[in-house]
């Protein structure tokens, strides 16, 4: 007996230096996906039996923050842990995200992702879906801002996103530029040729007709140009990538979730004994809206619904894998969406293919709580407990250091990181959140601030300007198709617009002097935070300037087997069920 004592001692020993194997991360981003759509937040007549799993096995944030209502920004500070502005995501002019894949800006080289912190500490790394973070910087070559050079080993998806213009027959986000800048010129340039014939017949005016020749091929080169676009908008930028390489282009809508589906559970399967992160970033519910013949006109809520229910199966493909693995009580699972449903998203025909944002007011594009609330829910059986619900505001900006503090890495020391760890909350070893202020932006331009005092129950907000909506008594801009940010798009107040949301989560009766004896105490508290803030924001290159935002040709990419600009492609296809 006494001779197994030593033994004894020496395997207690290894069993406690052996360190607990590291959590993988699941981190599920779906696009465009409102508050008011998911069954856990009310929704009652779309199904979505894989969300509210996570729902009623983990915890459910009922206050969780977009630091962006657009894509582009949100996703930067999502990755980062960062308000955009901070890495010259937020946009100064109208258009805030990329909408060409061979635009120059992106998510610069220098700023560090959860993927590159997780890769330095021995993760395996993969983005599958979108990414809309910019791809090159000078040539077609260098992929400066593609994933690959953000910390992913994977990445299978499109670079820029999902739009009307890729999938035929779905209209077009352009329609308005097109009317300003040809439709209009060529009807002035009819109107001009028109009336120089007409003075030039009755003689009161003579025109040479070089001025007739000029006109004419001004038409043809708008003309052409406009045909052009119509032509090679598609192809150019509607495309899908398996790494560095096109994978297909025109990306094809067929099977296409069930694809990216597969490619995120193989590299589950791949990777099942190490320390894996998987950012499973969905194109639905962002349009052009697709689904499956499985999933087509099954939804009591048209296009969008048959969308929104086939994205929940392949969240529940994924959360299977895991459970079949036998990965589930060691893998941490993160659903949330980039921002509001897009309620202006109306086809001509009236049909609604936007989502819901249930209480709230207006929807993505803008900073009312339609807009960037949005839902938030994580499940780590065993670590989380099951069932709770979070009404402390929280960010989508805090997934970065609480997924960095979980896999045993450290934050940079050499910038501002805005989120905050969540785990005291999703462990109720705290009920407040570490937010006492949030910033709300739109693009560049600090929009509201959000102030939860730590010994009160108010959640005070305070707009410094807000959209005009359009038309008047609307729930949105949907003469614009989305709000914009500066200009004769918005309405300035002073002093600032103040709610209390936790009385008033609609945003329908602003605070007033009169029924708030602290009213100005309050407003100059949040505009001490702003200007300590403002403080902290250094000037940085505007990565969505329109010199970054236009189509440069020389960053073009194209099948290697097409010629020209015809770049047309299949290989996808034939990759299924191949590498991933």
């Amino acid at each position: 007996m006494r001779s197994l004592l030593p033994l004894l001692l020496l395997l207690l020993c290894e069993a406690g230096s052996r360190a607990a194997p590291k959590p993988n991360f699941v981190l599920i981003m779906a696009d465009d996906l409102g508050i008011g759509d998911p069954g856990c937040y009310g929704n009652r007549t779309l199904r979505t039996p894989n969300i509210d799993r996570l729902a009623k096995e983990g915890v459910k944030l009922t206050q969780h923050l977009a630091a962006s209502p657009l894509c582009t920004p949100s996703r930067a500070a999502f990755m980062t842990g960062r308000y955009p502005i901070r890495s010259g995501m937020a946009s100064q002019s109208r258009s805030g995200v990329f909408l060409f894949l061979a635009s120059s800006g992106g998510l610069p080289e220098s700023e560090v992702t959860f993927a590159r912190l997780l890769k330095n500490q021995g993760y395996a790394t993969a983005l599958v879906g979108k990414w809309h973070l910019g791809t090159h910087c000078r040539n077609n070559s260098d992929f400066c801002h593609h994933p690959s050079s953000h910390g992913f080993d994977h990445f299978h998806g499109i670079p820029v996103t999902n739009l009307r213009d890729c999938k035929p027959g779905q209209g077009s986000v352009f329609t308005s530029a097109l009317r300003l800048l040809a439709f209009v010129p060529l009807q002035v340039i009819a109107v001009a040729l028109l009336t120089l014939a007409a003075l030039r017949w009755l003689g009161l005016l003579r025109v040479p007709g070089l001025a007739f020749a000029g006109l004419l091929l001004l038409a043809a080169a708008i003309l052409g140009a406009l045909l052009a676009f119509l032509h090679y908008f598609r192809p150019l930028n509607c495309v899908l990538l398996r790494n560095r390489e096109i994978s297909q282009q025109p990306l094809s809508y067929d099977n296409l979730t069930q694809r990216l589906t597969e490619d995120a559970a193989r590299f589950i399967r791949r990777n099942a004994e190490t320390p894996f992160l998987l950012v499973f970033s969905c194109l639905q519910v962002h349009t052009a809206l697709f689904a499956s013949k499985d999933f087509a006109g099954k939804s009591q809520h048209g296009a969008y619904g048959d969308a929104a229910e086939e994205m929940d199966w392949s969240v529940g493909q994924i959360l299977n894998v895991l459970e079949e693995l036998r990965l589930t009580n060691n893998t941490l699972v993160y659903f949330s969406s980039d921002q509001g449903a897009h309620v202006e998203e109306v086809t001509s025909k009236g049909e609604v293919h936007g989502g819901s944002n249930g209480i709230y007011k207006g929807g993505k594009g803008n900073n009312w709580e339609g807009g960037i609330r949005v839902p938030g829910l994580l499940r780590w059986p065993g670590v989380i407990e099951a069932g709770l619900e979070v009404d402390a505001p929280t960010s989508n900006m805090d997934v970065f250091p609480t997924v960095a503090a979980l896999a045993g890495a450290a934050l940079p020391q050499d910038r501002v990181i805005d989120g905050r760890d969540l785990m005291p909350l999703l462990r109720s070893q705290s009920q407040h959140s570490e937010h006492e202020f949030l910033f709300h932006y739109c693009n560049f331009y600090l929009n509201a601030v959000r102030w939860h005092p730590r010994n009160s129950s108010s959640i005070w907000k305070a707009f410094f300007f807000t959209p005009n909506f359009t038309p008047e008594g609307a729930n949105g801009c949907f003469l614009t198709h989305v709000c914009f940010c500066n200009g004769r798009f918005i309405t300035r107040h002073q002093p600032p617009l103040l709610f209390d949301l936790s009385t008033d989560p609609r945003e329908r009766a602003p605070v007033t002097p009169g029924a708030e004896p602290r009213f100005w105490e309050i407003l100059d508290t949040m505009q001490q935070a702003a200007d300590r803030h403002a403080r902290t924001v250094q000037a940085v290159p505007n990565q969505l300037s329109l010199p970054n935002l236009l189509w440069k040709p020389w960053l073009q990419m194209c099948c290697p087997s097409s010629s020209g600009l015809s770049c047309q492609c299949r290989q996808e296809q034939r990759d299924r069920g191949g590498r991933a």
